[in-house]
Parts: C-alpha cells; sequence; structure tokens
C-alpha cells in the first residue's frame, strides 16, 4: 500500500509555498508505484480544502522539474526509457545452525556470495562457522562489516549479498511481530469499503454507501453514514451504531436492488432467510440426533503402531491440524457414526489427517473407501498412501480408468473377501455393484464435484459409515462459528510451520527471465507449470516456449482433449515424464505434485485473486523454494486496481490481512458449496454477514443458548463524539477504528485501541475521547441488561430487560446516594441536580461515575 502524508502548504508573501518550492534544486525525487500515487493524492485533494492542495497532474508537473526517478515493480508499456533491473530476493534461511552450510550451497551455487556482519567478533566467527560450506571451498565466500536489513541476487553478475541476520532469523518480518490479537481478527469486509459499494442495513435493507457525513442532531456533531435507497431516499446512521450497518457480498455477479424505504419487500425477504435458516438448522440437527441412535462401531484407542505411523510425519502438526487430529480420534472412538467436514486451504494437511485416520480404521480390521472426483486424484492419492503406509501390512488398491479390467476384478474381488483394506477411486466406487466385506470408513474429498445419483449413493451411506468429508474450498470462519452444534466442522486455517513461501512476481512476458526460471528449476530436477487459459491459441504459447527452452519437454492439458488422451498428459506429468505441462485453470485443483516448484500464470491479469491463490497452490508443496510468475502482456496498461489486485497476491504470507480481504470471494464459494445453491440464494438476497448472523440465532434458538451478540444499547446524550479529520485523515482508517470501537465487548479491548490511537496519531482530542467513554459505558450498560440511556429534561431515562439485575445496581446506587426510581419495571429514572442537567460534559462525568467507567 502507499503511505501518503499530507503536508499543510505555507502562505510566504501571499504565495503558496510548497515542498518543491523548499528543496535544493539537484534534490532526486523517487515517485514508486506512479498511478497509485496518483489515485491516493486525488483521494487526499477530495477531502481537503481546496486550496491548501494541488492536483497530482501539477505535483508531478513540478516534480519533473527535478532529476527524477520512477519505481515500478510492473515495467509500463513503453520501454524506451526503461531500466529493468535484474534483482531477486534472496531465499528464506531456516535458522537452525546444523542446514546453514546447505543452505548456503543452494543460494550461492556458482554465485560470488557476499556475508554482512555487524562487528569484527561475528565476521570472524562466521568465517569459521561456514567455513565447511561450497562457496567457501571455491574462494567464491567474502566478508565484510556493514549493516544489511535485507539480502539479494545480482542475476546477471552471478553475485548473492546477504546478512548475518538472515542466515540465522533474527529478526522476523513486522507482520510476525504484530500481537496475537491483532493477528486473529477476522475478516473485515468494511476495510475495503468505498463510496457507491453496496451495503446492507439490518432494518431497513440493501442501500448504496455515499460516504460520511459530518451533522449535528440535538446539541450533538457526530458523523453519519450516508446511505442511499430506491427512489434516492437517505438516511443517516451515526457512526458510533456502524454495527447496524454491513458491506454487502452476496456471491453473484449482477449488483442487487437497492430496497424501497417503508416498503415490505425487505422485511418479507429477510423473514423468509430466517425461516430458511431456522429450517435447515432443524434439519441438520435432526439428522444428527437420529445418526446418534444409529447402531455405529467404536474403534479402538490408538495402538503403538498407530503413534509410530503419525509420529512418521515429516512435519510437525500446526495447532488447527493437532485439533482435528483429536477431533477425528474421538469420533472414531465414538459408538454413532461420524459426519465430519474437514476445510482447509490448499496444502495445509488435509491429506495426512485423512491417511491417520485410514490407518486406525484399517489397522482395526475394517475398510476404508476414498473417494475422489477426477482419476488423476485417484491416481495421485493412491501413491501417497502406498508411499506412507509402505512400511505397514495393509493393502491398497486404487478403482478408475486408469486400472486395467484384470485388476479391477481383482480389486472388486478383494474389497467383497475383506483382503483389500484401503481402496482408493473415482465415481466407480459409488455404483451400485460395489461390495465391501467391512467397511468401517468413508473419505469423500470435494463432495461437490461429484454428480447427483453419487450424493444419493453418499447420503445413504452415511447412516451407518464413519464419513470424513475434505474440502480445499476454505469455509468462512464467521459461517464455521455459526454452524457449530449442527455440524462436525473443522477448519484448518494455519499454514504448515517453516514451509518456505511461495515467491510470487508480477512481469511482463520476457524471454530472458523465462529462460533463466525455466533452466533454474530445471537445473533442480524440478517440474514446472505453465497455465494460459484459452484453448485456441494454447499451441503458440507451447511454440513459444520451446523456442525459448528447445531442450524441455511438455504436455499440454485442456478441457477439449479426449478423455484418454487427458489423462495420459496428467499422468505423464506426475510420473516426470515431461518437465513442463502448459495447462489451462483444470489443474487449479487437487493435483499435488511435490517435484513441480515453478508456475507461470499467462495473462495474470485476467484473474480474480481467488483463482490465482488456488493456481498458485500447485506449487511449494515440498521443501525447496517455489516460485510463481505473474505474466502481463506487453500490450497491457495497468490500471491501479489491477495492479493492487497483482500485488495483493504477492504477500507471502495468504493470512495476511491485506490478502485476507481478496480470500473473501473464495469463502463465499464455499459457503455455497457447503450449504447448497437454494443457500446461496438466500445469500444473495440478504448479504453474506447478515446471513451468519441470523443463521447464528436461529442455532441458539433451537438449542435454547443465549444469543451471541447481545442487544445493542442506545445511548442519547449531548457531546461531540467523532472522530475529526484532522486527527485522522484517511477515511479507510476512520472507518476501520469505528468499526472496532463499536465492536468492543471489554474495556480492554477499548484501552487496546485507545493506546493505539495514542502510538500512531498522538493523545486523542476530546471528541475521539468521548467516542471512547461512550463505548465503555455501552460495555458498562449491557452488563447491567440496558437497552438504552437518554437525557430528558431534568432526569436520565434507563431502559431495561432484566429487573433482578436492576434492582441490584439500584442497591449499589443508593449506598453511594445516588437516587435510582423504578417506574413500572421496565424503565429507571435518575433525577439530575441543575448543574448537571444544563452542562453536557458535567452530565457524562456524572454518568460515568454512576457507571464506574475508567479510562484507560
Amino acid at each position: 500500500s502507499i503511505d501518503l502524508t499530507a503536508l499543510q502548504s505555507q502562505r510566504t508573501n501571499d504565495k503558496q509555498a510548497w515542498l518543491t518550492n523548499i528543496v535544493p534544486p539537484d534534490t532526486w525525487w523517487s515517485l514508486v508505484e506512479l498511478q497509485e500515487l496518483s489515485d491516493e493524492g486525488q483521494r487526499l485533494v477530495d477531502i481537503l480544502p481546496e486550496q491548501s492542495t494541488l492536483t497530482a497532474t501539477d505535483l508531478f508537473s513540478r516534480i519533473y522539474r527535478f532529476p527524477s526517478i520512477i519505481l515500478s515493480a510492473i515495467a509500463p508499456t513503453s520501454l524506451e526509457t526503461t531500466a529493468h533491473l535484474a534483482i531477486e530476493s534472496v531465499e528464506r534461511f531456516t535458522g537452525q545452525l546444523d542446514r546453514v552450510c546447505h543452505e548456503l550451497n543452494t543460494v550461492g551455487k556458482d554465485q560470488q556470495v557476499w556475508v554482512v556482519a555487524p562487528t569484527e567478533a561475528e565476521e570472524k566467527r562466521l568465517k569459521e562457522l561456514l567455513s565447511p560450506s561450497a562457496p567457501a571451498h571455491a574462494g567464491r565466500l567474502h566478508f565484510i562489516q556493514g549493516r544489511l536489513s535485507a539480502g539479494f541476487r545480482l542475476v546477471p553478475e552471478k553475485f548473492v549479498l546477504i546478512s548475518a541476520a538472515e542466515l540465522f532469523r533474527r529478526h522476523d518480518s513486522p507482520r510476525n511481530r504484530l500481537p496475537k490479537h491483532r493477528l486473529t481478527r477476522t475478516i473485515d469486509t468494511f476495510l475495503d469499503l468505498k463510496e457507491g459499494d453496496f451495503v446492507v442495513h439490518v432494518a431497513h435493507g440493501i442501500a448504496r454507501y455515499k460516504g460520511l457525513k459530518l451533522l449535528k442532531k440535538h446539541g450533538r456533531t457526530e458523523e453519519f453514514l450516508e446511505l442511499e435507497f430506491a427512489e434516492s431516499t437517505r438516511i443517516y446512521v451515526p457512526a458510533s451504531s456502524i454495527e447496524l450497518v454491513q458491506k454487502y457480498v452476496g456471491g453473484g455477479k449482477t449488483g442487487p436492488k437497492l430496497a424501497k424505504i417503508g416498503g415490505t419487500l425487505w422485511t418479507r425477504q429477510k423473514k423468509a432467510v430466517e425461516k430458511a435458516v431456522a429450517d435447515m438448522a432443524a434439519d441438520m440437527l435432526e439428522i444428527q440426533a437420529i445418526r446418534a441412535k444409529q447402531p455405529g462401531r467404536a474403534f479402538p484407542q490408538d495402538t503403538p503402531w498407530q503413534k509410530a505411523f503419525e509420529q512418521s510425519f515429516q512435519f510437525d502438526p500446526t495447532p488447527d491440524q493437532a485439533t482435528a487430529v483429536e477431533a477425528i480420534r474421538g469420533d472414531l472412538q465414538e459408538l454413532k457414526p461420524m459426519d465430519r467436514l474437514l476445510c482447509g486451504d490448499v496444502g495445509f494437511g488435509k491429506t495426512e489427517l485423512a491417511m491417520r485416520a485410514a490407518f486406525k480404521v484399517a489397522e482395526s480390521g475394517s475398510q476404508v473407501a476414498v473417494l475422489v472426483p477426477t482419476t488423476i486424484l485417484a491416481e495421485q492419492h493412491r501413491r501417497t498412501f502406498t508411499e506412507r503406509f509402505a512400511e505397514y501390512p495393509l493393502t491398497i488398491r486404487g478403482l478408475s480408468r486408469l486400472t486395467s479390467t484384470k485388476e479391477e476384478r481383482k480389486t472388486l474381488e478383494g474389497m467383497a473377501r475383506g483382503t483389500v483394506d484401503i481402496v482408493i477411486g473415482t465415481h466407480r466406487l459409488a455404483q451400485a455393484d460395489i461390495h465391501f466385506d467391512n467397511l468401517g470408513l468413508l473419505v469423500v474429498d470435494e463432495e461437490q464435484r461429484f454428480g447427483v445419483d453419487v450424493k444419493e449413493r453418499l447420503k445413504a451411506m452415511r447412516a451407518s459409515v464413519d464419513v470424513l468429508t475434505m474440502t480445499a474450498t476454505p469455509i468462512p470462519r464467521t459461517l464455521h462459528m455459526a454452524m457449530l452444534g449442527i455440524r462436525d466442522i473443522s477448519n484448518l486455517t494455519t499454514p504448515p510451520a517453516n514451509r518456505l513461501a511461495v515467491e510470487t512476481r508480477v512481469c511482463r512476458f520476457d524471454e530472458t527471465l523465462l529462460r533463466h526460471a525455466i533452466d533454474r528449476e530445471l537445473a533442480r530436477d524440478g517440474q514446472i507449470f505453465f497455465v494460459h487459459n484459452r484453448i485456441h491459441d494454447i499451441q503458440k504459447i507451447a511454440s513459444k516456449i520451446r523456442a525459448i527452452a528447445p531442450h524441455i519437454t511438455i504436455g499440454i492439458a485442456h478441457g477439449r482433449l479426449r478423455e484418454g488422451e487427458l489423462e495420459q498428459v496428467m499422468v505423464d506429468f506426475v510420473a516426470g515424464r515431461t518437465q513442463l505441462l502448459l495447462a489451462t485453470t483444470i489443474i487449479e485443483s487437487g493435483l499435488d505434485i511435490p517435484r513441480a516448484n515453478t508456475i507461470f500464470i499467462d495473462e495474470a491479469d485476467h484473474y480474480g485473486l481467488a483463482d490465482l491463490h488456488q493456481l498458485r497452490g500447485r506449487v511449494g508443496r515440498s521443501h525447496h523454494r517455489a516460485y510463481c510468475y505473474l505474466i502481463v502482456k506487453e500490450s497491457t496498461r495497468l490500471t491501479s486496481t489491477a495492479a493492487r489486485r497483482l500485488r495483493a497476491i504477492q504477500e507471502f504470507s495468504s493470512t495476511g490481512a491485506g490478502f485476507s480481504l481478496a480470500m473473501r470471494d473464495l469463502e463465499i464459494r464455499g459457503a455455497g458449496n457447503l450449504l447448497g445453491t437454494q443457500q446461496s440464494g438466500h445469500i444473495a438476497a440478504v448479504g453474506y454477514e447478515l446471513y451468519c448472523r441470523l443463521l447464528e440465532n436461529a442455532v441458539c434458538g433451537l438449542k435454547d443458548l443465549p444469543l451471541k451478540e447481545p442487544p445493542p444499547v442506545r445511548i442519547d446524550l449531548p457531546g461531540d463524539a467523532w472522530i475529526p479529520r484532522d486527527y485522522i485523515a484517511d477515511l479507510r482508517t476512520k472507518i476501520d477504528f469505528y468499526r472496532r470501537i463499536s465492536r468492543t465487548i471489554t474495556n480492554g479491548h477499548v484501552n487496546d485501541i485507545e493506546t493505539e490511537m495514542g502510538d500512531r496519531f498522538g493523545p486523542p482530542p476530546v471528541e475521539v475521547q468521548r467516542l471512547l467513554d461512550l463505548a465503555r459505558l455501552r460495555i458498562a450498560a449491557a452488563s447491567l441488561s440496558i437497552d438504552s440511556i437518554s437525557k430528558q429534561p431534568g432526569i436520565l431515562v434507563i431502559g431495561h430487560h432484566d429487573i433482578h439485575r436492576i434492582e441490584k445496581w439500584r442497591q449499589a446506587c443508593l449506598l453511594t446516594g445516588q437516587e435510582v426510581r423504578i417506574v413500572e419495571n421496565k424503565t429507571v429514572v435518575l433525577p439530575l441536580r441543575d448543574r448537571d442537567a444544563s452542562d453536557g460534559d458535567r452530565l457524562f462525568q456524572t454518568i460515568k461515575n454512576i457507571f464506574r467507567v475508567k479510562e484507560n
């Protein structure tokens, strides 16, 4: 992202003085990502006073009088004055002392390596430590004293510069140093809210967001969200009540219709969705109750073999994996049949968990069936299972179109007699002529990709057999939380530890770069994906690749190949007989080839972020550094939006906040897969966030649980409570703070926000302090079951919904001398002293004292 600081212009001799008037004439200017600077500058021009700003065009024309350079990750279309710097970042080191020499050999292969040490003593120690490395033996390892934040490689010069801190991971990226509560914040689409976006008002329906407006109401200044409904009707929602408004996310390609204020359509739609989610939740609870009564089988406790099998896994399980393992183990050891959904992003370890479950069941004498949607996946899983189970006396067979007739007959006979322990196959496994001697576990991979007949067969099998369903399409956390108690879901959201990030680069179609990347991959005996999503000219791309790398063997895969041909191409690539697979997005999900660690995605600006993420997930599945090249055509002039989208995918961690926002499309797809087509329509009708809230409320109602979100407290008191523009100028940052303040549920959360504001913007002004204190008052009031607090002439009026709590609070107030009257068990009245009633600040301080609200 681009950070801009708005500097207030100064007047000298009645003339405006700009930054360009102050700096010396020989000053060099560096403009990073020119298009984004222009866009952000325009946004600042729109929100700052006209007389104190220059337009981006005027500013750049002033800057161009100086010596200047424009820096961009993606080359502009004109190459006349463009210098391509062939610089690469250096592969990340694990930080382990016993591996550093081996890693240095890989990083510095055939190159001059310079290590930057901060002190003479450190330099001496490093010379001893790295003396066994190949660069040291070859006389290519050098040392220099100094400071270096991050290493890099000059490609043509075969020159690598590395810092001592990088070798041993003494520092990490700022993202990894964030406090835990910042890392675990859920995806908030409001951070990306722009004027013109569709939003959902909980009470009034779908509207268009028109921006923030500062208004005065009842003697109080506050900021409001301006919402436009049908027939150009506008309503204003206080920013302090921003929770009433959600950004509309519906998963459809066309925009929704605006709701009509005062109309009944929105109310009817909302009630229809409420009924649908309640019915769905009731059905799922009924299914769970029926399954609980079914005679299942309880598999025994883990044996020494099971423990040895799990310990032989080469990676440490993530916390999510460990939790899922315990949940699956508990399900298998219970009498009722298991029906668990295992969700996880590409490469998050779902197959390993399925293999552990399969081992437990097969070792106890029952059979396991693994059902996958494609022949290629069946063959891949068969290989993976065979390698992982190699040390144990369990028979594993495959059943797909690649299986010969003779082999298929033997497998079917073995399944019926019980001599085949684990069978892995396509929809052939779900056909009527299939018989098992003692089926104990069914593992289904990507169930949504099967036809109706297969799904019906699976539905019948679920009644008596343990079922583990896997999907690579992530399920949104909010939906997962809403479904707790009506569907057993294990959500893998943490990537495996120490996995090397996929290095992602955006580039033009450049023959030199492609040749270098292909040669590097082949030099380590690897394989390559090249994605080009147009069939009619895919052969032209193949010819280009052959011209760049004549020595490479290429396989071409797309949906118009005959089934046998397509399978043969894929099998050849899986077996390593072809080095490069040129394919359409047919490879998007499922394919796991550890040797393939470079992927090129042609015309990457035509893809959505979710699709790019899925494609990138095809590489980076082993201990090697993986590379993803997002190629943009030479003739394409990228808009700032497209450039931002491509740079978002470059974030090393797919769990980064910026990239998480982009994952929403994929999550909505996952929600549709889990809930079905009909529920997808309901999501489109009311928006995803409101759908999840309604579902969560329905589940709580059916299970007689209290609502997870307490009713909002309406506070109507005099005094300004808002975030002034001269305190936080950036609109997105301001909305983020309004959103977070309105969501706080403890004083600790409010204190954290106040501290963060102070660190970033200085001490909060009076208006912001009032906004924070109102959040503390809301939290204190909610704990007493209070619904509303408002000032009327001479009195404070409080509405509530729990007379017993209010009575206890009234008794405590009386002890402090504060008079409290209860009117008809529903309203509380506090008489005000004259000076409190007339002075807004004194009144607010009195109310804070009554409710014992303490500042940070």
